[in-house]
């Protein structure tokens, strides 16, 4: 008799346990994103912030500066050659 005691407290408690977290799963994975997208509005907030008082202090009041100078390609120079041709009937 304690075997099946023992038999049926373990698939009450399976399928309590399945039924439960069907139930409280979405809830749970609503609940982390949430704090996920938080953090990492915070981060980015941070990391915003930081560019801006970089760039202030960088920058004086009056002075031009160039960060970075565009690069001529070669590519454009180098595209091939152009042949001119005539349809043949």
């Amino acid at each position: 008799m304690g075997i099946l005691k023992t038999i049926l407290f373990i698939l009450l408690f399976y399928y309590g346990f399945k039924i439960l977290s069907r139930l409280f799963a979405p809830l749970i994975m609503r609940y982390f994103s949430k704090k996920m997208q938080e953090k990492f509005g915070a981060q980015f907030k941070d990391f915003a912030n930081q560019q801006k008082q970089h760039a202030k202090q960088k920058e004086k009041e009056g002075e031009i500066t160039i960060d970075k100078m565009p690069q001529k390609s070669a590519s454009s120079k180098n595209v091939g050659e152009y042949v001119d041709y005539e349809e043949v009937e």
